[in-house]
């Protein structure tokens, strides 16, 4: 085990990256013209970077697995993206939005990435503006804000509830200048399979073309990894069916740290799960908690009821309703952060409050929001003593107007009118805070090697709070890496092309075909799915919500059994030389049951609850996460040694100098 170097910039929080940017290392606009930079993933980190660095005068090669950048999973975030602009003149600040980062994540992150994140951010909105993306706007013409969980300002800046496929837009728009002015190539319905690393330096990647099947071979002079995150390692989450692991853990099996692979975050407003058939969960926004209260029946018979088709929701008086987070958390109510919310609603379940036919739902309700915006819009209309009816008909056209998409997309799916009776929700896999380990400069720990966004680990700590995402994955593509890689890429003005004859993408084309030989002649008799299923239901009832030792020293052991089983009876259909959807996931999956080990691994090394990694062993009488800052204020990082149950640690102290450590209350 070592301790790892993080290469924080001295001085004052506020002046580190300012005084960084002042110090590090450029190359000038003629010396770019001679470099080549490969990105792999599209959405708004990998997006973002691209045009961001072809604007400055690099070539970019710039991959996707999806038919177009416009349909990375970027597009799915729906509530908003943070701000310090304190347009609200509620007393938020950058210093705020820091403190509420690092506090949301439980004390897990690094202090100088996140007030990084915090200063750059309003730089952001200013960005996005004069791209077009058609943030709400309020009657003053200023650009609206509302809250999101764990904070007590409005600085989430939305686009109805279409907030990621409007920014998308902009950074794809950025993008398409550049490719057509030449300075993109872009590679569609590719993946990368494998890093290729040159004399110790990530010098390019082996891909394949997804509709051909073809192997190609790509260098650059630097790598940057913006692929997304691992919760589809669960099978069930609120990511797109295609979302992987494969870039990340490939770079970490070439020899970069994987840090806190256990820190996942569990989404409180999701459309609870209804069956086996399904293949994917649906998100509904956070931002429907700023006027939707949760809620579940006080008395446990009247729950039953509900679950037996006798009682509807409608019908429960307001007194016999148990407004729960309201009641345990009164300070932030509904908007306490996302590893809050989950965990009461879990326990309200688990107590025989739920209301849907599985006993795994709660409430989310507008009724009181409706009446709200109901008197308001009659007031300012003239409408004197207006009827209940009139008020309602006015306060839906208010709520339609905020959150419409998300009722329309909700009523689809579950065949009820959230208007009329309240949504149900329920906890689901939706975030991983960790990821590739990164420098302040957000290189991995290969030269050469960047992961940005959802990719890497840096900014969220323990657990992510709401519109924070977005927040990262623009912060990183448009202000932090194309400053910081600018300091290696230095170095490699005389390098000329890296040619793709060396015999280290020979070995790593090889290596990446025999395995695609492998599962093609393999003769087993289980489709990838059943494999990909079992492991999820593994990971979710041991590596969930709730982690104990004896529950991840047994999926461990189950994860390790199933793997092998999958190496033996895996049956993939088709050809290797065309298209084949099944040997994508077959090669996903066989990442995603190495990862699952090595999460379980993370969080039983980690005797300690925190965020979104909650120990059985370590809570309160209440039910509260317990912390152990005296043992674990540090980073886990994972270095692969050929086998995930194998893998050794590294450990980032994490020093707190501008914020105490404390026990978070939201009480």
């Amino acid at each position: 085990m070592s301790k790892l170097n993080a290469r924080i910039p001295e001085g004052p929080i506020d002046k580190k990256w300012t005084n960084h940017k002042n110090n590090i290392r450029l190359v000038n606009p003629a010396n770019k013209r001679l470099i080549d930079v490969i990105v792999v993933g599209t959405g708004l980190a990998g997006g973002s970077a691209a045009a961001s660095l072809a604007e400055m005068g690099y070539n970019v090669k710039a991959f996707c697995f999806q038919d177009s950048p416009r349909r990375a999973h970027s597009i799915a975030a729906q509530g908003g993206i943070n701000a310090a602009k304190n347009y609200q003149n509620d007393g938020d600040s950058v210093y705020r939005l820091f403190y509420d980062t690092v506090k949301g994540g439980d004390y897990r992150s690094r202090e100088a990435n996140v007030y990084r994140l915090a200063e750059v951010s309003a730089n952001i909105i200013d960005q996005c503006v004069a791209q077009g993306v058609p943030f709400a706007r309020e009657y003053g013409g200023l650009l609206d804000n509302r809250s999101f969980g764990g904070v007590q300002v409005s600085r989430t800046f939305y686009a109805k509830g279409q907030t990621g496929q409007q920014l998308l837009l902009g950074a794809y728009s950025a993008m398409s200048r550049q490719i057509g002015l030449g300075r993109i190539k872009m590679y569609n319905r590719h993946e990368m399979l494998e890093l290729v690393v040159v004399n110790g330096k990530a010098r390019g990647i082996i891909a394949r073309d997804l509709v051909t099947g073809e192997i190609e071979r790509h260098s650059a002079h630097a790598v940057v990894i913006a692929s997304g995150g691992y919760g589809n390692v669960f099978f069930l989450s609120t990511n797109a069916m295609g979302s992987n692991a494969t870039a990340s853990w490939k770079v970490h099996k070439k020899g970069a740290l994987f840090a806190n692979p256990c820190f996942t975050q569990i989404h409180p407003t999701c459309i609870p799960v209804s069956g086996d058939h399904q293949s994917k969960l649906t998100l509904m926004s956070e931002s429907l908690r700023n006027d939707g209260r949760i809620w579940v029946p006080a008395k446990k018979e009247d729950a039953e009821a509900i679950r037996a088709g006798k009682l509807k929701p409608t019908q429960i008086p307001e007194e016999d309703r148990d407004y729960y987070l309201e009641r345990r958390y009164p300070a932030f109510g509904n908007l306490v952060p996302r590893d809050v919310a989950s965990r009461a609603a879990k326990e309200r379940c688990d107590a025989g409050y739920g209301v849907n036919a599985t006993g795994e739902a709660v409430y989310l309700d507008f009724a009181s929001a409706i009446e709200r915006y109901g008197r308001e819009k009659a007031n300012v209309e003239g409408i004197q003593n207006p009827s209940l009816e009139k008020i309602k008909e006015l306060g839906k056209k208010v709520v339609e107007a905020k959150y419409g998409n998300l009722f329309q997309m909700y009523e689809k799916i579950v065949d009820q009118n959230p208007y009329e009776t309240p949504m149900m929700i329920y906890p689901a896999v939706h975030y991983t805070m960790g990821g590739v380990w990164v420098d302040y400069n957000l290189m991995t720990t290969i030269p050469g090697c960047y992961a940005i966004g959802e990719a890497n680990f840096s900014d969220h700590g323990a657990n992510r709070l709401g519109a924070s995402a977005l927040m990262q994955g623009l912060a990183d593509g448009y202000f932090v890496l194309p400053y910081t890689i600018g300091d290696y890429l230095a170095d490699d003005i005389r390098t000329g092309a890296i040619p793709t004859d060396l015999p280290e993408f020979d070995e790593a084309e090889k290596a990446v075909v025999e395995q695609l030989q492998k599962f093609i002649a393999n003769k087993g008799s289980k489709p990838v799915d059943y494999f990909h299923k079992k492991l999820g239901k593994i990971m979710w009832n041991e590596v969930g919500m709730a982690r104990n030792e004896s529950g991840l020293k047994k999926a461990i052991q189950e994860i390790r059994e199933l793997r092998d089983e999958f190496h033996k009876e895996v049956m993939v259909p088709g050809e290797l030389n065309g298209f084949n959807q099944e040997l994508e996931k077959a090669w996903r999956v066989a990442d995603f049951l190495e990862l699952g080990e090595l999460m379980a691994l993370d969080a039983l090394s980690r005797t300690e609850s925190c965020g979104g990694h909650f120990r059985e062993e370590s809570q309160t009488e209440e039910g509260e996460a317990v912390r152990n800052d005296a043992e674990f204020t540090f980073v886990s990082a994972w270095e692969f040694t050929g086998d995930p149950g194998k893998a050794i640690l590294h450990k980032e102290e994490l020093v707190y100098e501008n914020i105490e450590l404390k026990t978070r209350s939201y009480k």
